[in-house]
């Protein structure tokens, strides 16, 4: 058997040695043979020149070089695309994904034989807006997406090949990973860490593509969406039926007629009911019409296949 660590990268140059480092002496405490997929999400610092540094000596280190930034989601497509281990590890490249956990995460898939072990986040280190956000996310996708989601769960976690074959079957472009990661089923165990702060870098994660990260997620694991304007063109069609109700008793019984100003309400409601429709309908045809245009979810640029896999070939 074979360990894969997927390292996807975005800028994180000053971090990559060690990084490797650190991970090469966790996973050596495994006992597997193992090796480390670094995918560089088509940094614009020095993340990949010492990238092919780090390998020059590391004869387990692959490097996949990605065209331009395609985003995080993109980058760990591509790490499973290229991993041949039979259990595989994804985790961030930031070290708030602490290397010493892979052994822990591996030693439970092996005496539970999951298929998946994620890591869930008993605490975090962010700052307290961060925090906020992504509890609040959590709670809500977990009550509307379909499948039993798991609140804390990031990207980092151990799959099977068994799992990571699984997924590999999803052709969307628009993706979640701990979403089809829940979504393919399969014995499911769990590894709680305290998830640090960041101690150097900057986090690449903007709120801006935290919100669009939480939206994909939404659109593509539930119906929520729809659901919400489905009860929301009821509740119009229960005021406008009471209005003409009101209107009818009004007119029988003399009484004076609702003015201006409920008027204008009565525009209001149902042409900003009309436009969250129209709001909502526009965001998934934009989603369809992506699916239907079929581009690559990632484009290679170049490959630094580690020696095992050259000499393989070779054979």
């Amino acid at each position: 058997m074979k360990l894969s660590v997927i390292i996807p990268l975005f800028n994180e140059g000053s971090l990559v040695a060690r990084l490797i480092d650190e991970v090469i002496s966790n996973v050596r405490t495994t006992g597997m043979p193992f090796e480390i997929v670094c995918v560089d999400d088509g940094s614009t610092d020095n993340t990949l020149q010492n990238l092919l540094k780090a390998r020059e000596d590391r004869k387990n280190v692959g490097v996949i070089s990605l065209s331009r930034n395609f985003g995080l989601q993109a980058a760990i497509t591509a790490g499973l695309d290229f991993a041949t281990g039979d259990y595989v590890v994804i985790m961030d490249g930031d070290f708030q994904d602490p290397p010493e956990l892979i052994p822990a995460l591996f030693n439970k898939i092996i005496e539970t034989q999951a298929d998946v072990v994620s890591a869930v986040r008993s605490k975090r280190g962010e700052k307290f807006s961060k925090r906020f956000y992504i509890r609040v996310f959590h709670k809500v996708f977990k009550n509307v997406s379909e499948g039993d989601q798991v609140e804390q769960a990031g990207n980092f976690s151990i799959l099977s090949r068994k799992a990571v074959n699984a997924i590999l079957k999803f052709t969307e472009s628009s993706r979640y990973f701990p979403g089809i990661r829940n979504f393919i089923g399969f014995k499911h165990e769990f590894v709680e860490y305290e998830r640090p702060e960041r101690t150097e870098g900057s986090a690449k994660m903007s709120q801006k593509k935290l919100f669009a990260l939480a939206a994909d997620a939404v659109y593509s694991f539930s119906k929520w969406p729809i659901k919400a304007c489905l009860y929301l063109g009821l509740l119009g069609v229960v005021v406008f039926f009471l209005a003409i109700i009101y209107t009818l008793v009004s007119k029988f019984t003399g009484l004076a007629p609702f003015g201006w100003s409920s008027t204008f309400l009565a525009i209001s409601f149902f042409g900003s009911v009309q436009l969250t429709f129209l709001g909502l309908i526009g965001e998934y045809i934009f989603r369809i019409y992506k699916e239907v245009q079929k581009r690559p979810i990632y484009i290679v640029k170049d490959i630094y296949e580690t020696e095992e896999i050259q000499s393989d070939k070779k054979e």
